[in-house]
């Protein structure tokens, strides 16, 4: 009989007292900084973009108005890097690919970019911040300095104390581990099936044998997928206080199974990284960011039940 099991993974750390984002900020009154021009600086780094979405209109056909001239959520990944990344940890695919946030506020003249530090992904992981992650950020800075060489670039404030597991991930557990297309394929099903009904949409997916895997080398994975997953209502929300949390969306899901394991694992960031590093203490962003959080691991348990 299929055995199935849902858990949280054991990461559950109490913050240190420093920034979790890197924050750039750099004149834009004339508009000529635009959100392609910091794409086209990560390729020419040998990142791979995988979403950049203008937010402005989603924000003003369901909420009729958008607090920002420029609002863009762009997911990169760095084939190489991540390649050694999940060899290391395979769930630091929760940041494969990661959030790059891009706005300005509609009264300011001011364009601002925000990412996570490489001790704030660690951290999150639940790995330690190694030479692989260190170079990534240093990668990812090159990259925004490029794009914006008269930016300046400081940290975000001390992140909030934060106690609760910081990835929420499920184990889907096979009876014969050499038998997982059918689980696999029904998971996938089942997650693209309850998207929808909870306001999640799912505008990019990256697969590790694709996008990731150096040719040279034989993959540690029967399978390794991750989606990106908005929500709306919470961007929105969240954005109207704490637009640098746009570094946290999309959110990444990762789905994947190790060669020679008996489990499917899935899961993805908690909330309580937003709420922690980008300082939300809105009551309306937490009740979004908690209607999020608890919808999502529903979706998990349902599938896993």
């Amino acid at each position: 009989m299929k055995k199935i099991i849902g858990l949280m993974l054991s990461v559950a750390v109490t913050l240190m007292a420093q920034g979790d984002l890197h924050l750039f900020s750099v004149d834009n009154k004339s508009g000529a900084i635009t959100p392609k021009q910091i794409e086209n600086s990560f390729v020419k780094n040998g990142f791979t973009v995988t979403l950049n979405n203008d937010m402005t209109g989603p924000f003003k056909k369901q909420f009729q108005k958008s607090d920002f001239k420029i609002f863009n959520l762009m997911t990169v990944v760095e084939p190489k890097l991540a390649d050694k990344l999940l060899r290391i940890n395979a769930n630091a695919g929760v940041f494969i690919p990661m959030g790059v946030g891009i706005y300005q506020a509609n009264d300011e003249d001011t364009l601002h970019v925000s990412i996570l530090t490489s001790d704030a992904q660690a951290k999150i992981i639940g790995m330690d911040n190694n030479d692989v992650l260190k170079t990534l950020e240093a990668k990812t800075i090159k990259a925004l300095k490029e794009a914006l060489p008269n930016a300046k670039q400081t940290l975000s404030e001390d992140s909030l104390k934060e106690s609760r597991n910081l990835v929420s991930a499920y184990e889907y557990e096979l009876d014969d581990p050499e038998d997982f297309d059918d689980a696999k394929e029904e998971i996938k099903m089942s997650l693209e099936s309850n998207f929808a009904p909870k306001g999640f949409i799912m505008p990019a997916t990256l697969d590790y044998e694709l996008g990731v895997l150096d040719e040279e080398k034989e993959s540690p994975f029967d399978f390794y997928e991750s989606y990106s997953i908005c929500k709306l209502p919470v961007i929105y929300t969240v954005a109207k206080t704490r637009p640098e949390a746009a570094a946290f969306a999309p959110c990444t899901t990762m789905l994947y199974k190790k060669k020679g394991d008996d489990k499917i694992v899935m899961g993805f960031p908690a909330v309580y990284n937003w709420l922690s590093s980008a300082h939300v203490t809105d009551d309306a962003a937490h009740k979004e960011l908690m209607k999020a959080q608890n919808d999502f691991e529903q979706i998990l348990k349902n599938i896993t039940e």
